[in-house]
């Protein structure tokens, strides 16, 4: 027999009571679960990573997908004519004929892997590549791209990537922070915001660090260190009272934590770049001796990665070096900045990318190669190209990535994704999966909801794991 209908809240809720009791106890019940699985897991990660370091590096302004990964014979045919399909809103909108890449395309390694002329040396390593032809981007702007690529959101102030993984990982004691920025001589546009934590933790933020020198401003010690060692004692002391009475502010808890993790960096900083210390074979190779300054200076920076990730850092992120011109960022000049930009860093990330095999590093090392969009098959002006969000390339390699693999299409032209569409949110979630880690459960409370790196977005793909 049917219940009568209910007639008021009063009665509403009688009826509902075991419903509510219910949802609270499954609730309390997946958040014993959590913490059991986190107590499981020392170092914070959902389940056993295949990645337990990350380097990013970020190809600042955007290299043309068919120039570099994505080979389009069509354009040779069509190169100099009227482009023959729509043509989208572009940055500038000083849009020309159809343009051909100046560079050849050949196969490499057992897969077949094609790679531009641009990448002799990368191209080495195809077998260890997983090209993802169909990456898109909401954004057609440096700037907002850059912070969406950084952070999952097109505006400042969101934490990175780095800050992220730094996070999941909790209270983690080391002396030398958890996200490293290495300074090329170009920070992305958008500015340091990109590194940022955000509304995280202070720590959680990067420590820029750059390829010359002592690495960090003001690193060596200028007062004996059991003098300093006292005077952090004494300054630790106030700071921990403060914070007592200031019940819990974060501001004050950074603080601290920003002083012992100074204090313990001044002892591995020195020595971490120290590079004159490696054998001059391993040097050369990185291309810390080649005539081009510019590949010296990325040399440096992936050598002193490949150093981070042998002390236990887990996020690195390389910026693009100065190289006379433009960064990939080619509206003009196409074949002289792209050719100059892949001088730069070619020879750098194959020696990286074999230098970190040899050590048996680069099965628990995840290597991203990303800028922030990609170019147009149409020329800017006449010999340049415009930004093109709507299909671009990305590389991802070790780390539990399958290697000689492409994955997603884009047009005859590279220009919009036709096949296996990708978004920056599902290039996250997989990049925090590989790293142990479930994307929509590393969040932290903020603004009245649960904020994670992929917002609501994002999922992992599967398509790219070996």
């Amino acid at each position: 027999m049917n219940p009568e209908p209910c007639t008021d809240r009063r009665q509403l809720l009688q009826l509902a009571a075991c419903g509510f009791g219910a949802a609270a106890f499954s609730a309390l019940a997946h958040a014993r679960s959590s913490r059991e699985e986190s107590a499981a897991r020392s170092d914070g990660r959902h389940h056993a990573p295949k990645a337990r370091s990350c380097i990013f590096l970020y190809m600042d302004g955007g290299p043309g997908q068919m120039d570099t990964f994505d080979p389009k014979p069509e354009l040779r045919r069509w190169n100099g004519q009227p482009f023959p399909s729509r043509m989208e809103a572009t940055q500038f909108n000083n849009n020309g004929t159809t343009l051909a890449s100046p560079w050849e395309f050949a196969r490499h390694g057992s897969s077949g892997l094609e790679i531009s002329a641009l990448f002799p040396h990368l191209a080495t390593h195809a077998d260890r590549l997983c090209v993802v032809r169909s990456m898109t981007s909401p954004f057609n702007e440096h700037t907002n791209a850059n912070y969406f690529l950084h952070t999952g959101v097109g505006l400042a102030g969101r934490p990175s990537m780095g800050a992220w993984v730094r996070h999941g990982l909790g209270d983690v004691s080391s002396n030398l922070p958890g996200f490293v920025a290495i300074d090329g001589g170009l920070i992305p546009p958008g500015g340091l915001e990109c590194f940022g934590a955000g509304f995280l933790p202070a720590r959680n933020q990067a420590t820029l660090l750059k390829p010359r020198g002592s690495g960090v401003s003001f690193v060596e010690p200028i007062v004996a260190v059991e003098r300093q060692r006292r005077m952090l004692e004494l300054a630790r002391a106030h700071d921990r009272a403060l914070l007592e009475r200031s019940a819990s502010d974060a501001a004050v808890a950074a603080a601290i934590d920003n002083a012992e993790q100074a204090f313990r960096m001044q002892a591995a900083v020195p020595e971490l770049v120290r590079l004159d210390d490696e054998p001059q074979a391993v040097r050369r190779a990185y291309g810390c001796e080649d005539e081009y300054e510019p590949t010296r200076t990325y040399a440096r920076q992936c050598l002193l990665a490949r150093r981070l990730v042998e002390r236990g850092v887990p996020f690195i992120e390389l910026t693009m070096v100065p190289v006379g011109h433009d960064r990939w960022d080619q509206h003009s000049d196409l074949e002289v900045g792209h050719r100059d930009n892949a001088r730069a860093v070619d020879r750098p990330i194959a020696a990286l990318l074999e230098d970190l095999h040899g050590r048996g590093l680069l099965d628990t090392t995840l290597v991203v190669f990303a800028g922030e969009f990609g170019r147009t098959p149409f020329a800017q002006g006449s010999n340049g190209r415009d930004h093109n969000p709507h299909g671009f390339s990305v590389w991802l390699a070790g780390g539990g990535v399958k290697g000689g693999h492409v994955h997603g299409a884009t047009d005859e032209f590279g220009y919009k994704v036709v096949d296996g569409k990708c978004e920056l949110h599902d290039l996250h979630a997989t990049m925090l999966h590989l790293m142990g880690w479930d994307h929509r459960r590393l969040t932290l409370r903020f603004g009245g909801r649960d904020m994670r790196l992929t917002d609501v977005h994002g999922r992992v793909v599967r398509d790219w794991l070996a």
